[in-house]
């Protein structure tokens, strides 16, 4: 087999690409190392458990609430947050709307929505909550 010469050239001429390409990226590298070193910040132990405790709560609070997953967990917080409240909680996320909606389930009427400062309180007393109980639960 024999090799034309342009396509010689054309094979030397992407290679070169190849390694101005790599040098590019190693010097680049280089200097994201450099400025990420100064930049990192030691935090503490307990910031970093705190950070995931709420991480944790917030994926309780958007996710297996509204799903109606049957841990644990999501039982207890569902559980104490309708005892203090008085009435059982329905959470859905409605197809056309854009943020999670809480609904006071009354056999007789229906479901009834929750609206202005009552949701308000019941939001914050749920994220409390399920900020306790991931605090009390995780090692």
């Amino acid at each position: 087999m024999t090799a034309l010469p342009y396509q010689v050239r054309a094979m030397l001429r992407t290679y070169g690409r190849q390694v101005t390409t790599a040098r590019r990226l190693a010097r680049y590298r280089r200097s994201l190392m450099a400025a990420g070193a100064e930049d990192e910040i030691s935090i503490s132990r307990e910031a970093k458990r705190r950070e995931l405790v709420g991480r944790v709560a917030a994926e309780i609070v958007e996710n297996c609430i509204v799903t109606g997953s049957d841990t644990p967990v999501v039982e207890d917080i569902k559980a104490e947050l309708e005892e203090e409240l008085g009435f059982p909680l329905v959470f859905a996320y409605p197809p056309e709307e854009q943020e999670m909606q809480i609904f006071r389930a009354d056999p007789e009427h229906g479901h009834q929505e929750l609206t202005g400062e009552l949701k308000t309180a019941v939001f914050q007393r749920l994220w409390e909550l399920a900020l306790e109980k991931v605090d009390a639960t995780m090692l």
